[in-house]
C-alpha cells in the first residue's frame, strides 16, 4: 500500500519497517539499545536488527525528522502512514491537549464532554447531510462501528436480512479481524484466518490494470459492483464500504463516471454507502474529504489519522440523522440503542487536538495548499516518467500520490518488490522517507506512495521529486530521455 508503516485503522506500507534501512555500526545509544532489546515494531522482520540499527527518531519540525545518530530526513509520508498532516512541532496543538487534560482528561462516551461536543458540531458543518459523530480511537475501530451498526439495523429493522457487507479489492479498512475481513489486500489477512463471515468482495477500479476491455471504464467498474449485488441477492446486502481514493492498495483514483453510478446502484438496491476517509479526510486530497470531489452523499463516513494529525488518538464514525434514528425506535427496549462502547473514545485529548487541527487547516489554507502542491508533485513526477522507463503510471489527487513501477512499460509488468524496496532504501539514504505498497497484494507491491504533510512547500515537493529521480536511476539504470510517458 502506501506510506510506510502500518495502520492502521489503516495499516499501510512502511519504508521504515519492512525496507532495507540504512546499515550502520551497531550503536550504543541508550534509546537504540533499548529499542533493539525490547520494542516489537510493526510490519518488521527483526532478524536484520542483529546487524543493523533500528531507526529511532528523536524529534521533528515541519516535514523534517532527526534520528538518534543525528541524521535529518524529509518525511514524504506524514509519519509513515499518512497521519501527521500538519507536520511536526505544532506547539499550539500540544498546548490545546495540555489545557484540556488539566481541565478534564476523560469520561466514558456515555456522557458528553465539551471538546467532543464542539468538535462534532464543527466537523459535520463541513459534511452536508451528515449530523452525528460516534467517537473511538482508531480507524479500524471506527470502521467496525459501521459494520456493527449495519448488522444491528439488519436484525432490528430488516428481519435479519441485508446483513452482508461489500468491500472492494485493493481497499484497506483496518487491522482487526473483522476489518481484515472487509479488506481487499489478501496478504494483510494471510495466516490470520478464519476471518469473519458475511463480507463479499467487489472488483477494484484501477484502469491501469484493466479488467474489462470496454471504453467507458468508470461505468464498467461501477456496473461490476452491481453484478456482485445481483449475484449475491440485493436482499442480503446491507452496506457497500469503499475508500474514496484507494490508498494502501496503490493510490487508485476512480475513473470518471465511477462514483455517480456507484451512488445510484446503492440507492436502487437500498444499500447503505460507507466511505472510509481514514487516509483521505481532512484535506489530504485537496478537498475537505475525498468523497466531496465526486458529489457523493454517503450514509457513513469514517475518519482517523489526520483528525488530530497524530498528536492524539481519535477516530470518528459520522452518519446521517436517518441512520441515527434507527437506534431510538423503542426507549423501553434495552437492546434498542447502539450497544457498543469504546473506552478511549471518551478521551478528551483527541477532540481537543482535532479542534486545533481544524483551526490551523482553515487559517493556513492547507486544503488549498494540498491541491496546489499536489498538482506540482504530479507535474514533477510525470516529467520523471518521460525519462524513466521504470515508471508505468503516476496517479493521485492532492498530496496523495502513487508511482507504479514496472520492469516492462509496454507489457506493464510489475517491478519486483525487492527493486521497489531498494528505491525506498536509496531515497532514505539520501534523506527522504518514501512509502511503498508492502504486504498487500502478491505480485503487485510495486507502487511508491507519497503523502507529505499538507504544509509542504514547493522546495519540499521539488526535493522529493529530485531524490526519487536519483534513486530510480541508481536502481533501474540511467534515465532514458528518448522515452515518452505511456498513455
Amino acid at each position: 500500500m502506501p506510506p510506510p508503516a502500518a495502520q492502521t485503522g489503516h495499516a499501510q506500507q512502511s519504508p521504515l519497517s519492512d525496507n532495507a534501512g540504512i546499515p550502520v555500526t551497531l550503536s550504543d545509544h541508550p534509546a537504540i539499545t533499548a529499542d533493539r532489546a525490547h520494542v516489537w515494531h510493526h510490519l518488521t522482520q527483526h532478524r536484520r536488527f542483529e546487524t543493523t540499527d533500528p531507526l529511532v527518531f528523536v524529534e521533528g519540525q515541519g516535514l523534517r525528522l532527526r534520528d538518534a545518530p543525528g541524521r535529518e530526513f524529509l518525511d514524504a509520508t506524514s509519519g509513515g502512514v499518512w497521519t501527521v498532516n500538519l507536520g511536526y512541532g505544532r506547539a499550539s496543538i500540544a498546548q490545546a491537549i495540555h489545557d484540556q487534560l488539566v481541565r478534564l482528561p476523560y469520561f466514558a462516551g456515555t456522557a458528553g464532554t465539551v471538546p467532543a461536543a464542539l468538535y462534532a458540531a464543527r466537523l459535520v458543518s463541513k459534511m452536508p447531510g451528515l449530523s452525528r459523530v460516534y467517537y473511538s480511537n482508531s480507524g479500524s475501530e471506527a470502521n467496525e462501528k459501521v459494520f456493527k451498526m449495519v448488522r444491528q439495523i439488519a436484525h432490528r429493522h430488516r428481519g435479519g436480512r441485508k446483513s452482508r457487507i461489500l468491500y472492494r479489492a485493493r481497499d484497506y479498512h483496518g487491522t482487526t479481524i473483522a476489518a481484515l475481513s472487509a479488506g481487499g489486500q489478501p496478504q494483510r489477512a494471510a495466516q490470520f484466518g478464519p476471518l469473519t463471515p458475511g463480507f463479499v468482495e467487489v472488483p477494484h477500479c484501477l484502469e491501469y490494470r484493466r479488467q474489462w476491455p470496454e471504453g467507458d471504464y468508470g461505468a464498467r467498474a461501477a456496473r461490476a459492483i452491481e453484478e456482485v449485488i445481483l449475484r449475491e441477492g440485493p436482499d442480503t446486502i446491507g452496506l457497500l464500504c469503499l475508500e474514496p481514493i484507494t490508498a494502501g492498495g496503490g493510490v487508485i483514483v476512480p475513473p470518471e463516471g465511477y462514483w455517480p453510478l456507484v451512488q445510484d446502484i446503492c440507492r436502487r438496491h437500498d444499500i447503505l454507502l460507507h466511505i472510509d476517509e481514514v487516509v483521505c479526510g481532512l484535506g489530504r486530497t485537496g478537498a475537505w474529504f475525498g468523497y466531496q470531489h465526486y458529489g457523493v452523499k454517503p450514509d457513513f463516513v469514517t475518519l482517523a489519522k489526520g483528525v488530530a494529525s497524530g498528536y492524539a488518538a481519535v477516530a470518528c464514525t459520522v452518519t446521517t440523522e436517518a441512520v441515527f434514528d434507527l437506534f431510538k425506535d423503542d426507549p423501553n427496549d434495552p437492546l434498542g440503542q447502539f450497544r457498543d462502547i469504546s473506552t478511549f473514545g471518551g478521551c478528551t485529548a483527541g477532540p481537543a487536538a482535532a479542534l486545533e487541527v481544524l483551526r490551523i487547516i482553515e487559517d493556513e489554507g492547507l486544503v488549498e495548499n494540498a491541491a496546489r502542491m499536489g498538482a506540482r508533485l504530479l507535474d514533477n513526477l510525470r516529467a520523471l516518467q518521460a525519462r524513466h522507463t521504470a515508471i508505468g503510471e503516476v496517479r493521485g489527487k492532492g498530496l496523495l500520490v502513487g508511482i507504479e513501477l514496472v520492469s516492462d512499460r509496454g507489457l506493464r509488468t510489475p517491478a519486483p518488490e525487492a527493486a521497489v524496496q531498494q528505491v525506498v532504501a536509496e531515497a532514505l539514504a539520501r534523506g527522504v522517507i518514501l512509502g511503498a505498497t508492502t504486504r498487500a497484494i502478491a505480485g503487485f507491491n510495486n507502487t511508491l506512495c507519497l503523502a507529505p504533510a499538507l504544509i509542504a512547500t514547493a522546495d519540499d515537493i521539488d526535493r522529493i521529486a529530485d531524490v526519487i529521480d536519483r534513486s530510480l536511476a541508481h536502481v533501474f539504470g540511467t534515465a532514458d530521455t528518448r522515452t515518452t510517458p505511456c498513455e
